[in-house]
């Protein structure tokens, strides 16, 4: 490959958004970030892997586990794309539990944090074989290429598409506690860093990437912590204040959190729309909005904000360009 690949992107929507009369193929959304593996093409040593991350962050090193691929593909040359995750005691993909394994980049640290939190590889395309780009084939013929190679390991694997109606897909999904589905369109090309109405991601929860613009000091177990952090999305030139999350952090991650935001600290807020009605913020400290992070939440209130938002993680496979306004109410 003369340059990398970006991976081409899904369209939130729902099952409203399958069109009748087209064949669409289903798949697992899987809670961990998005890789796009080359092993042995024209760019790297014969029979290395190289990983990268959706914003083009290399990040091989992080993932030892993977570097079975290459023997995988018994000398195949191959780009593909996939999800790396972590799974949680119960089987389901923990995004949480792979937070601990992002952005490490001692070998030390690495091979400390994996005894505990090992990795997998979930690889659902395939972009190039022995040079050929396969970028115009249509995602059935893509699927049956991939599923040729039979690449079974012990980090590394195909997942099986979902069969049956959408809806009762979706409440698998949502039963055996994953993120959701993907559909597909069967006819679809591939196209590096777009985001297509072909794919279509449908989720059990709403979740959005936000920018941490504040935090606020806890009380009480939390005194001299973080007690929540202050979020924001795009606003024309500016951000917008669209509420606070004070859960699902563990000690551990508030620790990370305050290092990382001390080094952001600024005296003046980045909000630049009008703060809706009971906005408190007279105890907030503010910082420069470098950090993405992503929450759950129930809704969105009249006045903007979230209802009941959880933190979920930081997403240092996102830009804030990567970031979209708050979505319609």
């Amino acid at each position: 490959m003369a340059a990398p690949l970006s991976p081409m992107l899904a369209t939130l929507g729902s099952l409203d958004s399958l069109t009748a009369g087209v064949t669409w193929r289903l798949e697992g959304k899987w809670d961990g970030v998005r890789a796009v593996a080359s092993i042995g093409d024209a760019s790297i040593a014969e029979g290395d892997l190289v990983l990268r991350s959706r914003t083009d962050r290399e990040m091989t090193a992080a993932f030892p586990e993977l570097g079975e691929l290459p023997e995988l593909l018994a000398g195949r040359a191959a780009v593909l794309d996939g999800e790396i995750v972590a799974f949680g005691p119960h089987g389901q993909t923990n995004f949480g539990l792979l937070q601990q394994r992002i952005g490490l980049t001692r070998a030390a640290d690495v091979q400390r944090v994996r005894r505990t939190v090992p990795v997998a590889y979930l690889i659902f395309d395939l972009l190039c074989l022995d040079g050929e780009l396969l970028l115009d084939k249509s995602y059935d013929e893509r699927r049956e290429a991939l599923e040729a190679l039979r690449i079974t390991g012990e980090y590394c694997s195909v997942p099986g598409q979902l069969h049956g109606d959408p809806a009762e897909v979706l409440a698998r999904t949502k039963a055996d506690g994953w993120e959701g589905m993907i559909a597909k369109k069967s006819d679809s090309r591939y196209l590096p860093g777009k985001r297509s109405p072909a794919w279509i991601k449908v989720k059990n929860e709403k979740d959005i990437e936000v920018a941490v613009i504040g935090w606020e000091p806890g009380q009480g177990r939390r005194e001299g912590m973080i007690g929540s952090l202050i979020l924001g999305v795009p606003a024309g030139a500016g951000w917008r204040y669209v509420g606070k999350v004070g859960t699902g952090f563990t000690d551990k991650i508030l620790v990370d959190l305050a290092g990382r935001l001390s080094a952001l600290d600024t005296d003046s807020s980045p909000v630049t729309e009008t703060l809706p009605p009971g906005a408190d913020l007279r105890q907030a400290r503010w910082v420069r909005p470098e950090l993405v992070g992503e929450v759950v939440y129930s809704e969105v209130t009249r006045h903007g904000t979230f209802r009941h938002p959880r933190w979920r993680g930081l997403r240092a496979d996102k830009r804030l360009t990567d970031l979209n306004p708050l979505p319609e109410q």
